[in-house]
């Protein structure tokens, strides 16, 4: 039975789909079978895999209009265990017709239910909003995991997506805990990072990841090769910093091959 993670802030830029594509692919090089749902609209997590939005037949915007099953959605990349849920910008257009449905909360995770027996680990790559997208996310969870960049504001509105996060566990979904904070975009060279890092570590203590993901150019590049920071050049200083993360994830949820 998969273990999902709900990757997620509200604030945008913060490398919350880099850090999805990347714990992903580093999760699939440990042998875990894994499904990446991109659920925003934006769909970088799709081109960032080097997926064609024009050439899908299936996407998570038919999904959630109960027009296609998941399973039908659902395609494999060129990584061995590793599987992507696309999306298309339709999605936006999607979530307005959603919010008429009854059933408006909880179709992702009806959705993730019918092949959540197939995978290890399932990576839900959210909207940066408050959006009915990310609370369906929430609710389809087993963890949050939080990237917070360690630049100014960088806890500007965590405190309402915590809110948020309390109001779907007592609602409906119990079992919802926070995974982890990801410290992205650490710049060691500055005070600057260091201080916001500290700031971070005294809001969310042990709840933060001992991993650190630098400003790495090789990190920024490879999107644009739709290619994985460890397939675009496995060396760099941020492929290890995201295999690194994938092992403690591991840890943290106790999965081990």
């Amino acid at each position: 039975m998969a273990i999902v993670i709900s990757i997620t802030n509200q604030k945008g830029g913060v490398g919350k789909t880099t850090t999805a594509v990347n714990l992903g692919y580093f999760l699939a090089k440990d042998k875990f079978k894994v499904l990446l749902v991109d659920f925003d609209p934006q769909g970088n997590a799709t081109s960032g895999l080097g997926m064609e939005k024009s050439d899908l037949d299936s996407s998570m915007t038919e999904v959630v209009l109960g027009q296609s099953q998941l399973s039908d959605a659902i395609i494999e990349t060129k990584y061995k265990n590793l599987y992507l849920a696309p999306t298309t910008p339709e999605l936006a257009n999607a979530e307005v017709e959603v919010t008429k449905g009854k059933k408006q909360f909880t179709i992702l995770k009806e959705a993730i239910n019918s092949v959540r027996e197939q995978f290890d680990y399932i990576i839900i790559d959210s909207p940066p909003s408050l959006s009915l997208l990310t609370v369906n996310g929430m609710i389809a969870s087993d963890y949050l995991l939080l990237p917070v960049q360690t630049e100014f504001y960088a806890l500007e509105g965590v405190a309402q997506l915590l809110d948020s996060m309390k109001l779907v566990k007592k609602a409906t979904n119990p079992n919802l805990k926070l995974l982890g904070v990801l410290a992205t975009m650490y710049d060691k060279r500055t005070s600057l990072s260091a201080e916001v890092l500290e700031e971070v570590k005294k809001y969310f203590k042990d709840k933060v990841f001992e991993t650190t993901i630098p400003r790495n150019v090789r990190v920024a590049e490879a999107p644009s090769h739709g290619t994985p920071v460890g397939s675009y050049d496995k060396f760099s200083k941020g492929a290890k910093a995201y295999k690194d993360l994938a092992r403690e994830v591991e840890k943290r949820t106790g999965n081990k091959k």
